[in-house]
């Protein structure tokens, strides 16, 4: 069978691929940190600031990282990361960074070592920080063959679990639901003062409350394809999704499956719960916290892998590959 390759430019203007092999889409990081609930008092708040959501195509502009030790600030590394390409104007309106801003900053290749020894092995603690990690990750494999294995703390997911009420966790509907006051948003540092105190008032609440976060409460009954359904009669028959059947694995870091699955629906697709001879896209979420998964691949994706080599017409396709593809018109 002959590989496919797709390549568009997405709403954003960032480019995308997608392909059939699977293999040149691979999410799996050897070596990396696992995601750990807990709340400990000596770690290193870390976030970035990129020109898009791909580590694949996209670039780091700035780096944070504050350490506390005994919740207190100890000492922090901040700088700009000059990029190989001028920003664009959204980003520089979203986070306030100009190319002139830029023009004397360190590259990548400096930074993400300055960054390392910075860190050392120390836990690390961010706001849906697997974003921050994974371009961190491969910046480090990619210039010093390093696997970045500091284990990490996601402040989302503490969120999800503690205020399993609020529609959104949003590191903004966090900082609202506590009426913390955020005087910069979308710059390194600011972002990491925020999760800081999104950190310690999750930390209070769930002390004061008694809430339990552990494990065993992330299992809840799971949303099926059939409680999807759609008001719409009217459909784009050009778009790529109409009529195509859609499944997902992992956990998509952009909003809940539920809403993916509606997206599908609404645009005419089929939502699916399983990868069949009938699936047309599967695609791949993070599956850094399912710890039945032991070599970076769901048994969604494995099975997709072999219907694709027997000649099945599907498509495995990364996130963003799918909010891409959402968006066209």
């Amino acid at each position: 069978m002959a590989f496919t390759i797709s390549i568009g430019i997405g709403e954003d203007g960032k480019p995308y691929v997608s392909t059939n092999d699977s293999s040149k889409i691979s999410t799996n990081r050897i070596g990396k940190g696992k995601s750990i609930i807990d709340f400990p008092t000596t770690y290193v708040v870390v976030d970035i600031e990129t020109t898009g959501f791909s580590p694949a195509y996209d670039e780091i502009i700035e780096i944070s990282a504050i350490r506390y030790e005994d919740n207190q600030e100890k000492n922090k590394y901040v700088s700009l990361v000059k990029p190989s390409f001028e920003i664009d104007e959204y980003i520089t309106e979203l986070t306030g960074i100009t190319n002139e801003m830029l023009v004397d900053a360190p590259c990548i290749e400096h930074c993400i070592r300055e960054f390392k020894e910075f860190i050392g092995s120390d836990l690390l603690v961010g706001y849906n920080v697997n974003f921050d990690i994974n371009f961190l990750y491969d910046n480090l494999k990619n210039y010093y063959g390093e696997s970045l294995g500091n284990n990490y703390i996601d402040v989302m997911r503490i969120a999800k679990r503690a205020l399993p009420e609020l529609g959104h966790h949003r590191q903004k509907d966090i900082t609202n639901y506590y009426n913390i006051v955020v005087e910069v948003e979308h710059r390194a540092e600011a972002d990491c003062i925020a999760c800081k105190a999104c950190f310690d008032a999750l930390r209070e609440d769930i002390e004061k409350r008694k809430i339990d976060i552990s494990i065993k409460n992330k299992h809840h009954k799971g949303i099926s394809a059939k409680d999807i359904s759609t008001e719409k009669t009217v459909f784009d028959t050009e778009h790529p999704l109409c009529g195509k059947v859609c499944v997902f694995t992992g956990t998509l870091e952009k909003m809940q499956r539920k809403e993916a699955m509606q997206i599908v629906a609404d645009l005419g697709g089929i939502p699916g719960d399983s990868v069949t001879k009938k699936t047309n896209y599967l695609v791949l979420g993070n599956n850094d916290y399912c710890k039945t998964i032991k070599d970076g691949k769901s048994s969604k994706q494995k099975k997709a892998e072999k219907l694709i080599l027997e000649g099945a017409d599907l498509q495995i396709i990364s996130e963003q590959v799918f909010y891409d593809m959402i968006l066209e018109e």
